[in-house]
């Protein structure tokens, strides 16, 4: 299958590129900084930015599934909406159906799966990055493409373990989870239609 890829330099991008390429997809990947992206079998690196209607429309042509895991940093001004945004446009003018996102637990109707301390720092300390990917999922569900959007909890930067929670059901609560088991999830979402048009939360 191949895979148009956006936010392949940030932890879980970097999960997603290489356990796809080791699954024998290929992978065009959008990257600001080339450089970040070793030269691999399977992989095309587009250089250029999300918000850069060219790129994204290279990135995505030719693609079966695009998988976006775009995330932001700091103070930097939140990516995930805007981009997004030219993600589905460039979707919708190369006839690409299916489309992965990774979110978060706490957006949208999932905000009572993260306990309540930590809701309230994620308000005080995310607020915009919380919002942008508000909107993100607004943009993704208002989109009729063959969305599915992935919500991890608490991301770590452990092994694949193989041994995490997901699904639907709102008594699953955020907890630490690999980014690795996180690319695992979306990875599986390839081939399985369970989750199309639904939010499941991986914990």
């Amino acid at each position: 299958m191949h895979i148009a890829l956006f936010g392949a330099t940030g932890g879980t991008g970097q999960q997603v590129l290489a356990q796809a390429l080791e699954q024998g997809h290929s992978v065009a990947a959008l990257a600001r900084k080339p450089s970040k992206l070793a030269a691999t079998e399977g992989l095309e690196t587009v250089p250029g930015d999300v918000l850069d209607r060219a790129a994204v429309k290279t990135c995505v042509s030719g693609a079966d599934t695009v998988i976006c895991v775009l995330g932001s940093h700091g103070g930097k001004e939140p990516i995930e909406a805007r981009g997004t945004e030219r993600i589905l446009e460039a979707m919708q003018e190369a006839d690409v159906r299916r489309i992965l996102v990774v979110t978060s637990l706490g957006v949208g109707d999932s905000r009572d799966q993260i306990p309540f301390p930590f809701r309230l720092v994620m308000n005080l300390t995310l607020k915009r990055i919380l919002a942008a990917k508000e909107e993100q999922e607004r943009l993704i569900k208002a989109s009729g493409l063959d969305w599915t959007i992935i919500r991890p909890g608490g991301l770590t930067d452990g092994p694949k373990t193989g041994t995490y929670r997901s699904g639907l059901d709102r008594s699953l609560k955020a907890g630490r989870i690999a980014r690795a088991d996180v690319a695992d999830f979306v990875l599986r979402q390839l081939t399985d239609a369970t989750f199309l048009r639904r939010t499941p939360a991986v914990t």
